[in-house]
């Protein structure tokens, strides 16, 4: 297992069972439905994720545009949407071959902590390319430096309260510390950004922007920030 795309690219420990996967992508699928501008935007879910409930998105959109880095994650996509007729499934490579100027809406959730700052500044240039002028970009659940692992684990185990599977939460943190992703992340680490740190990224790529008041997903310790393109300088 050597990148965060091969551990992906697999059935992984991350979810406690499938009620804590079914809340997880509701929730998700709700919050960026609630993003959606109107109903005939076009909307990329960029780092999707399985996105159980996309359909539920692409029924507030025009257009929904699933993109994931792992091909067994793509195939499951388009094995569980293939009845949707406005939902495509595009891998990273597939979004650089959108047209520019043709988004309303990009979401990333849950993906900047596995990006090096590289892949994160490519990424926004990609990003930025395909917005529309007056579109959105959402980068959500960026983790800041002083949230620890043990932070992530209280989260879980409010949200797994709340969901009624703390049974299987207390099991599932057990079982994803002795698995590939604990060793992944003491080698690659995690990308970790301060507000001010964000925010400044992400007006050197060429947007305005601001952290939003809530985080999407169930950890209230970590950020979402809103940006649109800002106007070409001349």
């Amino acid at each position: 297992m050597s990148t965060w795309r091969d551990f992906w690219n697999q059935d992984t420990p991350i979810y406690a069972n499938e009620r804590h996967k079914t809340l997880h992508y509701r929730g998700v699928a709700r919050d960026i439905a609630a993003l959606i501008p109107s109903p005939d935007a076009v909307v990329l879910d960029h780092g999707c994720g399985e996105a159980t409930d996309a359909d539920r998105v692409a029924a507030a959109c025009g257009k929904l545009f699933l993109c994931d880095a792992a091909p067994l994650v793509r195939d499951r996509l388009n094995e569980r949407f293939r009845e949707v007729p406005n939902i495509q499934v595009v891998s990273p490579e597939g979004v650089g071959d959108l047209p520019d100027a043709s988004l309303d809406l990009v979401v990333s959730n849950s993906v900047v902590q596995y990006l090096s700052r590289a892949e994160l500044d490519a990424s926004l240039r990609l990003w930025r390319a395909k917005l529309k002028p007056a579109g959105h970009l959402v980068l959500a659940d960026v983790i800041p430096p002083d949230v620890s692992p043990l932070t992530d684990a209280a989260a879980l185990m409010r949200f797994a309260w709340q969901g009624g599977f703390v049974v299987a939460a207390g099991v599932g943190l057990v079982r994803t510390a002795l698995s590939d992703y604990r060793t992944l992340r003491s080698r690659l680490g995690l990308s970790q950004y301060t507000e001010s740190g964000m925010l400044g990224i992400l007006e050197r790529a060429g947007f305005t922007a601001e952290r939003r008041p809530r985080n999407m997903g169930h950890n209230p310790a970590r950020m979402t920030f809103a940006a649109r393109p800002a106007p070409d300088r001349a």
